[in-house]
């Protein structure tokens, strides 16, 4: 059963995958620090080409499965037109006072 944006128990991160699943950069870059850092598979990456290339310029889109620790833990069908579509693990840190995203982390799950 996938649990829609607004329902995940994380406002930030519900809004952060209602940004990817709209294909809209600049809500989501408005969700993150301005030093906000990323990994995938647990590897860091630089943040600003990976979600170029894995998010907006290949159809991203985020189907969330289950959620945890807050919400800050997802687990979520995830496709794109590069990979097609993958079982994948979510991690959101939020920054001190709430309201962005520092640092997420991703990978098959």
């Amino acid at each position: 059963m996938t649990i829609a944006p607004a329902k995940l128990s994380d406002p930030v991160v519900g809004a952060l995958v209602s940004a990817i699943n709209a294909h809209d950069k600049d809500a989501f870059l408005g969700l993150l620090t301005a030093d906000a850092t990323m990994s995938d598979d647990g590897s860091d990456r630089d943040l600003q080409d990976w979600i170029d290339r894995e998010i907006f310029d290949s159809g991203g889109h985020m189907d969330v499965q289950k959620e945890s620790d807050g919400g800050h833990h997802l687990v979520a069908n995830f496709r794109n037109d590069t990979w097609g579509e993958m079982r994948t693990a979510w991690r959101f840190v939020i920054a001190p006072g709430g309201g962005k995203i520092s640092r997420f982390e991703t990978g098959q799950a």
